[in-house]
């Protein structure tokens, strides 16, 4: 398939391979059956009841975007990625309304409603904003757009946020999204958005990472901004699809949680310190070597690890400055990577791990390695006594519809492989004609952390699944394999969450 559909987002929940073969060659995966749980108690974790008592408080169901309105009836973003509680954030909106409101939702389980308003704004005044300009050089699309309004977080919760805007008169609605981060990880599982790929992701303007004009990569960007809104789902990037699901999962258990983004992760070296895991959640494609740097290290401390997509920590990014502040545009100049001034002054080519120069691909982490883009596949158990599995009912051989896809990884062990992986589902998949398998694997390290992958960037998306085929979840995935999905990361976060406690 053509770059154009590879890179389209809705309905095909993107791929992320251009650049290399979509299926390149692979080994069979390898691993015994043998089950093992996490390493050893760590110190006292906090009580689980802060997530517990702000899921019991009252959800908002209204929280939904019902009336997005026009192209540009109302649009926005944040001039930061993350605050910490207490801090003030600006928005940049511009709308063809006279005016407009915001209102700020945490999301959660909040008892099945997902979401809980904490805030809303004033009326403001409203302002249609100049148009969006292109660098000729990086065909970064950004806009200059004034900060329209500042928001104050003072007694928000941490957690992660959907502001929306509402145009007066009921002209159309957008998101902004927002992390409010957790200063301290100690004794919690991390859950960590991954606001780059989504800005990798993000048309807004005509161009991402892999598209420009033309519909490919001779005219794609290769730097991205933070300073223009999403493109996707009302302006809520990939976050609604590859991250609430697993997000309203773990606040649903009252496990004790925190919040961070993978930017946070790569400029703060101690902020895993203590930590009880990590969590990588649907789509988490584009790291920095310090992010990758920072989560090995908390690895190796004994902190457990979740991959629960597909394709994570694939392309090597630098974070560099936009005119609202540090880190606000992501470099990626993949196959371009010696035409990069960066690169030309010293820093790491911006192209995939597993590519020179600096080769270090992602398994040496992860367990798995990416394999391949497209697939739809049957994901099928081949170790049904492992603890993971406990209470699912499955056994060996039995095979859930679709639930492999659209990118898939495998153990292979002709790349860097941790030893002693287990795989607990080898499914065979047909990837552009050739015959290849999703892995989902484990390894305990050296320090006695657990490292989870689910091998299918379908696992989140899935956790929504419930009732026949095509029901509430895209793809035809069906309840029974939501009912597995969703045992099997209770399974997970809780045996991690025991481990810290």
């Amino acid at each position: 398939m053509g770059a154009t559909g590879r890179r389209r987002f809705l309905g095909l929940a993107a791929g992320a391979a251009a650049g290399l073969t979509a299926c390149g060659p692979g080994g069979r995966p390898t691993g015994a059956d043998t089950a093992t749980g996490p390493g050893p108690d760590r110190s006292p974790g906090p009580s689980p009841s802060a997530t517990a008592a702000e899921n019991s408080r009252p959800g908002d169901a209204d929280w939904r975007i019902t009336n997005a309105g026009p192209d540009g009836a109302i649009e926005g973003w944040a001039d930061r990625v993350s605050v910490l509680p207490g801090e003030r954030v600006g928005l940049h909106v511009s709308t063809t309304a006279p005016g407009y409101t915001v209102t700020a939702y945490r999301t959660g389980w909040y008892g099945g409603a997902r979401a809980r308003r904490v805030w809303r704004s004033a009326p403001q005044p409203g302002t249609r904003q100049a148009p969006f300009t292109v660098d000729r050089t990086t065909r970064t699309v950004s806009t200059a757009w004034p900060r329209t309004t500042t928001v104050d977080t003072t007694g928000w919760p941490e957690g992660c946020y959907l502001l929306r805007l509402d145009a007066d008169g009921g002209a159309g609605q957008r998101y902004v999204p927002l992390t409010v981060r957790s200063r301290s990880t100690a004794g919690t599982t991390v859950v960590v958005n991954a606001v780059t790929t989504w800005q990798a992701y993000n048309e807004w303007g005509g161009y991402n990472l892999y598209n420009g004009p033309t519909g490919g990569l001779p005219t794609r960007s290769l730097e991205v901004t933070f300073d223009r809104p999403y493109r996707y789902d009302h302006g809520a990037g990939l976050f609604l699809v590859y991250e609430a699901p697993l997000i309203a999962l773990a606040e649903k258990l009252g496990l004790p949680l925190s919040y961070t983004t993978g930017i946070d992760l790569a400029a703060d070296p101690a902020l895993l310190h203590g930590a009880t895991a990590v969590l990588s959640l649907g789509h988490d494609e584009y790291w920095s070597p310090e992010q990758r740097a920072h989560v090995t290290a908390a690895r190796d401390a004994g902190t457990h690890l979740a991959f629960l997509g597909a394709n994570c920590c694939y392309r090597r990014v630098r974070y560099a400055p936009s005119p609202t502040g540090p880190d606000r545009t992501v470099v990626c100049w993949k196959g371009a990577w010696k035409d990069d001034p960066g690169y030309k002054a010293g820093h790491p080519a911006t192209t995939d791990f597993r590519s020179p120069p600096g080769a270090d691909p992602e398994s040496s982490l992860l367990g798995v390695i990416y394999d391949g883009y497209p697939v739809d596949a049957p994901y099928v158990v081949t170790a049904a006594d492992h603890w993971l599995l406990a209470g699912t009912g499955v056994r060996n051989g039995d095979s859930f519809p679709h639930l492999v896809g659209v990118e898939y990884d495998r153990v292979d062990p002709s790349f860097p492989t941790p030893k002693g992986i287990e795989t607990i589902a080898h499914s065979p998949v047909v990837c552009e004609g050739r015959h290849s398998y999703a892995d989902t694997a484990l390894y305990t390290a050296d320090s006695g952390a657990t490292v989870f992958a689910t091998g299918t960037m379908r696992w989140v998306e899935s956790l929504d699944a419930t009732g026949p085929a095509g029901g509430t979840a895209v793809h035809g995935i069906d309840g029974r394999a939501g009912d597995l999905t969703r045992k099997v990361t209770e399974n997970l976060l809780r045996r991690f969450a025991a481990a810290g406690s």
